[in-house]
């Protein structure tokens, strides 16, 4: 009974859970009465869910308005729909708005929705005084109450019958802003507003312009009088006095000051009146500025005053203006049509002035040290006055020019510039050189004591002399160097080496390298290197020829390597020959002693063998034996005999040319009494070892190898 209860209560359940199946379809959200409201206008925000049913049955649906990502509005409600009402809509209200709807554990959003609410309210603007002086500022203050930054503030100063001044605030936290402006000489009646602004959609939108606010300026102190006495025809040597004085409302930090050409003349602190006195000259005319301060606020009058000129500066002239030491020069000085006045001539130097005469003429006999600027002064009623300066050049002679080479040697590489320097050790400057080659000027230059001259083309037969010659502007003239030979120096071209024999060389004997260059000038060094697993210097010298021999009498087995040359002159550049490589092998009578402590013993067993063998046969026949013996002796002393006949033959059939009679001669001695005795038993070895031997001495009495300058 029970289960059939139960079974019936699971089948109702699960009819019912079908019955309450819902989905959403759509979310909307719309604005009242359109996205673009008016500023302080009504708006409402309605969100709206179209839900499909199963059946109908009623549940809960929480509502979710978000603006810009947050939440401004939530509510619950049977109702598929809600609302969000804002009474008064302000620019801050404009947004990205969206809305979303939860129910039965599911969640549907609407798409966003752009709210634009337009205009701003209008500012507030507050000043923090209302009277202000010269010079002080305005604090004021711009407030947008209901607004939510960033912000723009714009704040205008209005003048009467000017531009207004403007001062733009950016303000990123705060719905206010806060500027001072300066009050400045002139500014009476003030007026100030502003204005926001706020970027919707990239674009500026502004607000209305505040209320007016009114400032009234005050004077601290009455513009400066500026008067100078005498006020008119002050002439030079005249005493003339300034004086500026104001009203000042209040005495604490006032100050006057007195200027010409932005140069202060004078100035006082905490005082109405300003005096100042000078004694006029003609530099003392233009114009004159007074200029009263006090905090900010400044006030300023302009006085232009002419003096009159007492008389024209002097004129100084002079007999010459160049002109040789020893000789005399004349100054003069002089006023144009004014006679009365205190004259006197001056030299100007490093230090300063030189009184040379308290007079209108001066004639002097001069020396170099007396070049410089001379002047003269005129006094007349205490106002001195000062002539243009006059530049008297005083000259020396120049001395006979020194021409050499800037490097020191007189010499030049072939290819290489060659710089001259031409000096002259005494002459005032500046000294005109002229260098010239062979009979040719090449060039010109006006230095202070010496001038250099490159010569860029430089030939190996150029035989033209240099010379160079010096002249300044005293009357002496002209003086000329001496001549300057110049050795051109050839570099060393193309090295080559040689040797006698070329190849091969045996132990003990002679070996003549010769090295040779195609050009170069003398003297030329000449080095001789051997290179194995280091290089070896073997020979150097300098000589005045492109060649040179060098014998090395006895070569060993040390000796073989390669071996090559190396030649420089004064050109300093090294030129290395190929390399040729020397063997060195063993001498015939070395091979021979060789052959002998081999063959040797061979030869004397074979001996004793033979002896032996007689010897037992002997004791064995008897006589007979005996006489078989003396036979074979006899025959083979024949034998021998006509072998060494024959081996004479065949040495004098060898490679030995006319000119080797003396190298035979040592040859033929190296073989000794040893080699000869023991020629029977081991011909046929002894006729194999002299092929080197034959190849040695044609080697010797053959040309240089390897080398084109050989003979």
């Amino acid at each position: 009974m029970y289960l059939a209860l139960l079974v019936i209560f699971l089948q109702c359940s699960e009819l019912y859970t079908q019955e309450r199946v819902f989905t959403f379809n759509t979310v909307e959200i719309k604005v009242q009465p359109s996205v673009k409201v008016k500023n302080g206008a009504r708006m409402s925000v309605v969100c709206h869910a179209d839900i499909s049913k199963s059946t109908d049955f009623q549940m809960k649906h929480n509502f979710t308005i978000f603006k810009n990502g947050k939440p401004v509005f939530m509510t619950v409600s049977d109702r598929e729909g809600a609302r969000y009402e804002i009474p008064v809509a302000r620019s801050s209200d404009t947004g990205e708005y969206e809305c979303t709807v939860e129910a039965g554990g599911k969640t549907k959003s609407s798409d966003s929705l752009h709210v634009w609410v337009t205009g701003m309210t209008k500012p507030i603007l507050t000043a923090e005084e209302k009277e202000v002086l010269e010079g002080e500022v305005v604090k004021l203050r711009c407030e947008l109450p209901e607004e939510v930054p960033p912000l723009y503030f714009v704040f205008r100063k209005i003048k009467m019958n000017s531009t207004p001044k403007e001062k733009r605030v950016f303000e990123p936290y705060r719905n206010f802003s806060e500027v001072s402006f300066s009050v400045e000489e002139g500014d009476n009646i003030l007026y100030f507003d502003c204005f926001g602004k706020r970027n919707v959609l990239l674009a500026f939108e502004s607000s209305e312009h505040s209320n007016r606010t009114l400032v009234t300026v005050k004077e601290p102190f009455i513009k400066p009088t500026l008067n100078a006495k005498p006020s008119g025809n002050i002439t030079e040597g005249d005493r003339i006095q300034f004086e500026c004085s104001t009203v000042v409302a209040r005495m604490r930090d006032i100050e006057i000051i007195l200027q010409k050409n932005k140069t202060i003349l004078k100035s006082v602190k905490d005082e109405k009146i300003l005096k100042y006195s000078t004694v006029a000259t003609l530099e003392d005319s233009g114009e004159y500025l007074c200029k009263v301060e006090q905090g900010r606020a400044s006030k300023t009058t302009k006085l232009n005053v002419v003096v009159q000129e007492l008389f024209p500066k002097p004129i100084l002239s002079a007999s010459t203006s160049n002109l040789d030491e020893n000789k005399e020069l004349t100054l003069s000085c002089s006023i144009s049509g004014f006679r009365k006045a205190n004259f006197s001539i001056l030299r100007k130097n490093s230090n300063g002035e030189i009184s040379l005469k308290n007079s209108r003429n001066l004639t002097m006999r001069v020396n170099v040290n007396d070049t410089g600027s001379f002047i003269c002064k005129a006094e007349v009623k205490g106002i001195v006055k000062e002539s243009k300066p006059v530049m008297i050049n005083i000259y020396a002679p120049v001395s006979k020019p020194t021409l050499s080479v800037v490097s020191g040697l007189p010499e030049v590489v072939l290819g290489k510039p060659l710089r001259l320097i031409c000096r002259s050790a005494m002459g005032t400057p500046p000294i005109t050189f002229r260098f010239h080659k062979g009979n040719e000027v090449k060039t010109i230059v006006t230095n202070d004591t010496y001038a250099t001259f490159l010569d860029e083309n430089i030939r190996q037969n150029d035989k033209k002399g240099y010379k160079c010659d010096a002249r300044n502007n005293h009357s002496s003239g002209m003086k000329t160097s001496n001549i300057l030979n110049i050795t051109v120096i050839v570099p060393i071209r193309r090295a080559s080496l040689g040797s006698i024999p070329y190849g091969k060389v045996e132990d003990g004997h002679e070996t003549t390298f010769l090295c040779s260059v195609e050009e170069g000038s003398w003297p030329i060094h000449f080095r001789i290197f051997r290179k194995t697993d280091r290089e070896v210097l073997l020979f150097e010298t300098s000589e005045n020829a492109d060649k040179i021999l060098w014998r090395k009498k006895a070569m060993n087995r040390q000796d073989t390597g390669t071996y090559y040359c190396m030649a420089s002159n004064r050109a300093n550049v090294d030129v290395k020959s190929h390399p040729i490589t020397i063997n060195v092998i063993l001498a015939v009578w070395q091979k021979g002693v060789i052959a002998a402590s081999v063959l040797i013993p061979i030869a004397g067993a074979v001996t004793f063998a033979s002896w032996w063998f007689l010897y037992k046969k002997k004791k064995a026949k008897g006589p007979s034996v005996e006489m078989s013996g003396s036979a074979l002796a006899t025959n083979l002393t024949s034998e021998k005999l006509t072998r060494q006949h024959n081996d004479r033959d065949y040495y004098s059939g060898s490679g030995y040319i006319e000119d080797s009679e003396n190298h035979m001669k040592s040859t033929d001695e190296t073989k000794g009494p040893d080699l000869e005795s023991a020629e029977v038993e081991y011909t046929e070895v002894e006729v194999s070892t002299l092929d080197p031997h034959r190849d040695s001495v044609e080697n010797r009495h053959s040309r240089i190898q390897g080398h084109p300058d050989a003979t």
